[in-house]
């Protein structure tokens, strides 16, 4: 029996390796497996750096796939670091034949499966889905990784090659025998069979991808006549200043010169008409021989105008219909695509369309989208407009308020998809069918109606006149709301919509309905009747409909519908009431609906009582305008906290406030 001493111990323990003295076997191994990894790694490193048979090279990346997938580390970078040996070996060596190149891919697909490639590699793909865009490898390959970067990414921006790689598979499976069957149902297979996709990022990573290759269809126009780099040129470093294009305007082109010779004006006579705006420049081309007569007349008037309006504009931008409209016989750019842009934009466009047709992803979509995230060049053209219009379609037929309230613009001064699609629009290319149903879905949801009636009164009453002429029912209810809510100020103007009214049948119609309104309604505001009222329990809609019906209320300032079975269908009764200051709620089935009616017409309720009915955020936000106010019961509804802060900021005469049970108290 040999006894060590504590020297002699010691001095054993400082020549063993340093991963025998880990506090644990798992810690020990841990370190033991990572020396060997990083000695292993090294070997292939050098081994792959010099290659000399591609027989002997191939095989050497199996081997190191195979070590990748049975090494007991837990670390990222044990698949990552034989992804970028192969992925620098690929990059050096660019003679390589299409069968090592598959061969390849195939070797180190295993890896791929729980792992983004590197972006060198994801460039090696994108060469290969171009390059051969019917090979197997494509399908059998790239489609689960590709699937993986649309579940997984989070953000396009950090990785640009992943969103590349994913642009080409797409355009790749378009190539095949089967073409945009083959595409929806890779976009089938990314949402699931049921109706609900169990994977939020797929949507936004998909229509990424579409903007980006939408983009790309325009961009050469783009940099034609902007001096900022391209996409490509970001990628391989951006070309000096000197080395670029110079600035060349995009050119509008009438389909009838005859046309144009006729409406020409005096300041518009010249050779050739830049309009620069800080978004687009456009050249309105005109006849020499007009030019010619008139350009000693109208060089001074041309020059006063023109700095008339640069210092017009110098406060604002101008819209975006001002910038393609420049003429109202200009309405579209004829942009002439490559045949390779054509298809491109053909594919894109129509996975926009596939993704407009799922329930679940049209909320998101609508939200995406609303901004209007296209080039203008793409909507000033023809062919894209025509088919992005199937989307809007789409939008506007979605009765839910979160998808169709995304036709309006994202905030004031800013074009909407609705100013787009409507007469006079630049994508407008019916006679006003999309913009009705579009007014008729807006109108049903919108709270502020006067509001809205009252844009379109100033922007669209034309077009809402000639719809209505031509019978169409949405319009002549436009017509008749803007009649009853005293939208139109002119005289002339009221007489040119009654007399629209009346020359179709249904105009006629619920224009006499409006008039036996009207007189219904000066009988009820008539002064007298009683100042207090309270309906029976268990009343109805209908039943406070009769009752204000049978006589004079003008008097009527406090009205108790409490423990009643009203709905907010009974808020077109209530704001007939001129006098109304109390309204007692209490435990009916009023919601947010008939909140947003009263908010924009009962402006000097004093006392409302909402207790334990199903209002919420969306309904109470909207009694920010009724600054009269000065007792809100609250009790028992969905009311959180920020929307009670901001009830308090912006109703200065609130002293009395109930939010008990509610997220607020």
């Amino acid at each position: 029996m040999v006894i060590v001493g504590q020297r002699d111990e010691a001095a054993l323990g400082t020549s063993l390796p340093s991963y025998l003295l880990a506090a644990n076997s798992y810690l020990r191994d841990q370190w033991f497996h990572s020396l060997q990894w990083k000695k292993k790694i090294y070997k292939y490193k050098k081994v792959l750096s010099n290659p000399s048979r591609w027989e002997v090279v191939l095989k050497e990346i199996r081997t190191l796939v195979d070590m990748a997938l049975f090494s007991p580390l837990q670390d990222d970078s044990i698949h990552q670091a034989p992804l970028e040996i192969v992925s620098k070996l690929l990059s050096e060596n660019l003679k390589l034949t299409t069968q090592e190149h598959e061969n390849i891919i195939v070797a180190i697909a295993p890896l791929l499966e729980n792992n983004h490639p590197p972006p060198d590699l994801c460039e090696f793909f994108c060469k290969h889905c171009r390059e051969r865009p019917r090979s197997m490898v494509v399908i059998e390959v790239f489609t689960p990784v590709v699937q993986r970067i649309l579940k997984h990414n989070m953000d396009f921006g950090k990785c640009p090659r992943l969103r590349l790689f994913t642009q080409e598979y797409i355009l790749a499976l378009n190539e095949l025998n089967a073409g945009m069957e083959v595409v929806k149902k890779f976009i089938h297979s990314m949402h699931g069979p049921t109706g609900q996709c169990p994977h939020p990022r797929v949507l936004p990573n998909l229509v990424a991808v579409c903007l980006a290759a939408i983009y790309s269809c325009y961009e050469e126009f783009i940099n034609s006549r902007d001096n900022s780099p391209s996409l490509k040129e970001i990628r391989n470093g951006c070309q000096q200043q000197c080395d670029r294009k110079p600035n060349l305007p995009l050119r509008l082109l009438h389909s009838s010169p005859d046309l144009v010779s006729q409406e020409v004006t005096t300041d518009a006579r010249m050779k050739s008409i830049i309009v620069n705006s800080t978004e687009i420049h456009v050249e309105l081309e005109r006849s020499n021989m007009v030019n010619q007569k008139l350009k000693g007349s109208t060089s001074s008037s041309s020059n006063s105008n023109s700095s008339s309006s640069s210092s017009s504009n110098s406060d604002s931008e101008p819209s975006l219909i001002d910038c393609l409209l420049v003429s109202p016989t200009c309405s579209t750019m004829v942009i002439e695509l490559s045949s390779q842009a054509e298809r491109v934009l053909s594919c894109y466009v129509e996975i926009l369309k596939m993704l407009s047709d799922y329930d679940d992803w049209r909320p998101a979509l609508a939200s995406l989208l609303q901004p209007i995230p296209f080039p203008k060049e793409a909507l000033a053209h023809v062919k894209f407009t025509k088919e992005l219009k199937y989307v809007i379609q789409r939008f506007a037929e979605d009765p839910r308020q979160e998808v169709h309230s995304c036709l309006l613009s994202v905030r004031a001064g800013k074009d909407g998809w609705f100013q787009l699609y409507s007469p006079g629009g630049v994508a407008c290319d019916d006679d006003g069918e999309l913009f009705a149903s579009m007014v008729h879905i807006l109108m049903g949801s919108c709270y502020k109606t006067k509001k809205f009636l009252l844009s379109l009164a100033e922007n669209k009453l034309g077009p809402c006149m000639l719809l209505a002429l031509r019978g169409n029912q949405t319009m002549v209810e436009i017509l008749c709301l803007m009649l009853e809510y005293n939208i139109i100020d002119n005289n002339d103007t009221q007489l040119q919509i009654i007399s629209t009214l009346e020359s179709t049948d249904v105009g006629k119609k619920m224009y006499e309905q409006l008039c036996d309104r009207q007189r219904e309604l000066k009988e009820l505001q008539r002064k007298g009747g009683p100042t207090r009222l309270t309906l029976p329990s268990k009343s109805t809609d209908a039943d406070l409909a009769r009752l204000l019906s049978s006589g004079s209320f003008g008097n009527l300032e406090n009205l108790s519908l409490a423990f009643t079975n009203v709905t907010s269908a009974c808020a077109e009764q209530l704001i007939k009431l001129p006098s109304l200051k109390q309204l007692n709620l209490w435990s009916t089935q009023f919601g947010d609906a008939g909140l947003r009616v009263l908010s924009e017409h009962l402006t000097s309720l004093q006392v409302l009582n909402l207790c334990e009915t199903p209002v919420t955020d969306a309904g109470l936000l909207a009694l920010s305008s009724m600054r009269s106010l000065c007792s809100l019961n609250m009790n028992s509804t969905k009311l959180s906290a920020d929307t009670y802060e901001d009830l308090k900021a912006k109703l200065p005469n609130l002293k009395e406030v109930d939010v008990r049970y509610t997220e607020a108290w």
